[in-house]
């Protein structure tokens, strides 16, 4: 009997490496620090009880092996601050990112992102074109219009979920294996039990269900960043799951069209969180990208 390499269970985070802290323009971040050679960021998605290490953790060995990798949890997410932000989020999360690079002595970066953390990357690429070296966006919407955009009831799912999470009796742990198998994984046999422990104790953070109980808008306020994409001059690629539960693959064909020098790779037998779902596989496809960035 052959198994094929979409079948293969996804190994767990394990142990993350030891914490370190960096204040950052009157914030503070989480991170964790591996490896050595390029400088890379690994921006993490926004779904409850996401961290730089649930959502990066199974790839990160692969890129150690020769980058440099700061694997950060965004504000708001894991052990950074829980600030209120006020504003454009975007620009909010990139100022401070960059602040991080700043406080780190990093100059340039790689970044590689799910969600979320690809349109922070996205925004940041088009204010600050110096700091970014590549981008790697997976499962991000920075634009909401055009023939593409995706539907009201997709781009909502998100929010939808999470207030469902974290509404009636309030977290457990069936409700986020019950989140991570409909929205983020294809294949629920290959979800690693710590992977959604990780997720649910991180989700019982006092901040997190503060932040999720507020009424106004502590996020700060949506932006679309139609008109900043065609300022990106990096390369970015775009690595999308074939079965993601948010955005169908037409979605980041639209927007490697509106990047300068954008790309599309759409993977089988993922959905949201493709790193963590076939890291080797995902490993390759992105390490070849950046390889090609660096030796072009």
């Amino acid at each position: 009997m052959t198994i094929t390499p979409a079948r293969l269970p996804s190994p767990p985070a394990g142990a993350a490496p030891e914490s370190r802290f960096a204040d950052a323009g009157g914030v503070t971040y989480h991170f964790h620090e591996l490896g050595a050679g390029p400088d890379t960021i690994f921006l993490h998605g926004g779904g409850p009880g996401c961290t730089g290490w649930s959502d990066f953790g199974p790839v990160a060995p692969y890129f150690s092996a020769d980058r440099h990798c700061l694997i950060v949890d965004i504000l708001q997410y894991g052990k950074s601050d829980k600030c209120r932000i006020s504003g454009p989020m975007w620009d909010f999360h990139a100022a401070k990112t960059v602040a991080l690079m700043d406080t780190l002595g990093v100059e340039r970066a790689d970044f590689i992102c799910n969600s979320w953390g690809g349109t922070i990357a996205l925004c940041l690429a088009a204010r600050y074109p110096g700091r970014v070296r590549s981008l790697v966006v997976t499962g991000s919407m920075p634009v909401f219009y055009g023939p593409l955009a995706p539907l009201p009831e997709r781009g909502h799912r998100g929010r939808a979920a999470r207030d469902v999470y974290y509404g009636g009796e309030g977290p457990t742990r069936e409700k986020m294996r019950h989140l991570i198998t409909r929205l983020e994984w294809y294949d629920a046999g290959r979800l690693p039990e710590e992977t959604v422990d990780l997720r649910w104790r991180q989700s019982l953070d006092p901040g997190e269900r503060e932040l999720a109980a507020m009424s106004d808008s502590p996020r700060g306020d949506w932006q679309d960043l139609t008109g900043e994409l065609g300022r990106i001059a990096a390369p970015v690629l775009f690595v999308w799951g074939r079965e993601d539960a948010f955005l169908t693959p037409d979605y980041p064909l639209m927007l490697s069209r509106m990047v300068e020098r954008g790309n599309l790779h759409v993977m089988d037998h993922v959905s949201h969180h493709l790193q963590e779902e076939r890291p080797a596989a995902y490993h390759a496809v992105v390490d070849g990208f950046l390889r090609s960035v660096d030796h072009p």
